[in-house]
């Protein structure tokens, strides 16, 4: 008998009978804790993209169907029990990885490529929008971790800012379904009505393209805005837009800090030691960044990317909807709205008059 042969003989059934039952039960809590939830958000993500696929919902995101179909679905059905695990994984962990992998969108030099004057532009416009929502939203009494779920809507880059923002900010999911739904609001009508403006106000392609791009809220309404006005405009539009959104990292770690701060004042003494992590995605969003600039990645794997990223943002808010309440919607009331309606006057001025008399 061959050793391998006497070694089998010498295990006994009882030990190998064992091993199986914790595998199962290993795949069991796995399947009980996490898949359920994250084949649930998969459908809702499918529908969303159908949906973007219809004739005449093309210009909306996604992300926009999957958090109202994940809202619907969790108030007319009610979310499982043994799907929340899962949903939570989809709602933390895919967030994460989506606004690292948004990296792949942006080089330092499409940066340089609008001018250090562009620059400037962008980035004033971005700081003036978040100081002046921040401080309207107190004054109209205004949530403020909803206020800065807003405020980085309208100054950043729409729905990915928000969920960014969120991470350090920890608002409710109805914080985040609002913001969300507010900013595509407005996004849509900014999107729709900007580039009938130019012809009256007097913007060239490149105007235009950089003022498109300083105030829009999503990179995809940014983009269906600019091309509307032309080539030029267009590509200038889009190198403007992905400055702001390389802009993020910056504001999250501002965020992060200033979380930090008031959590130490309200923590008692004894057990100031204890610190808020900064968040790691704003690292590896960074990272990726820099590897994007200085390493030619082929176009095919850039369009993976950045098909991975809308998958992953779009999961993200078609959980954020499967946890959101509807009647904690309408307690909001109509003040986050007004302060979004304000937010979207305020960055298409600011802009306007920066593009015009810088």
């Amino acid at each position: 008998m061959s050793s391998a042969a006497q070694l089998a003989n010498d295990i006994p059934i009882s030990m190998i009978s064992a091993d199986l039952a914790v595998g199962r039960k290993r795949l069991g809590s796995v399947w009980n804790g996490v898949i359920p939830g994250i084949v649930l958000v998969a459908m809702i993500t499918g529908m969303a993209f159908s949906a973007h696929n219809v004739s005449g919902f093309a210009l909306f995101s996604p992300m926009i169907f999957a958090v109202v179909a994940g809202l619907i679905y969790s108030n007319v059905l009610g979310t499982p029990a043994h799907a929340k695990a899962g949903i939570a994984f989809s709602q933390k962990r895919l967030l994460r990885f989506a606004i690292v992998l948004l990296g792949f969108q942006l080089t330092l030099g499409q940066v340089v490529s609008i001018g250090a004057g562009g620059v400037g532009i962008v980035a004033l416009t971005l700081g003036a929008t978040f100081v002046f929502t921040i401080t309207l939203g107190r004054l109209i009494g205004v949530d403020a971790k909803l206020a800065q779920l807003i405020a980085a809507g309208t100054s950043i880059c729409g729905a990915s800012a928000i969920v960014a923002t969120n991470i350090v900010t920890d608002a409710r999911d109805e914080d985040v379904t609002y913001a969300v739904a507010s900013i595509t609001l407005f996004g849509t009508v900014a999107m729709l009505g900007f580039p009938l403006l130019a012809p009256v106000l007097g913007l060239d392609q490149h105007a235009f393209g950089l003022w498109a791009g300083a105030s829009i809220h999503e990179v995809a309404q940014v983009i269906g805005a600019g091309f509307q006005n032309g080539a030029q405009s267009g590509e200038i539009a889009t190198v403007a837009k992905l400055t702001r959104v390389a802009l993020l990292a910056p504001m999250v770690i501002a965020l992060g800090l200033m979380a930090r701060r008031k959590s130490n004042g309200d923590r008692p003494s004894d057990q100031s030691g204890a610190r808020p992590p900064m968040p790691w995605f704003v690292a590896a969003f960074i990272a990726v960044v820099a590897l994007n600039s200085l390493v030619a990645v082929p176009a095919e794997v850039k369009s993976a990317m950045a098909f991975a990223t809308t998958i992953m943002l779009t999961m993200g808010l078609a959980a954020m909807g499967l946890q959101a309440n509807i009647s904690q919607l309408r307690s909001r009331g109509l003040r986050p709205l007004a302060l979004a309606s304000c937010a979207f006057l305020f960055i298409g001025c600011f802009s306007l008059m920066l593009v015009k008399f810088a």
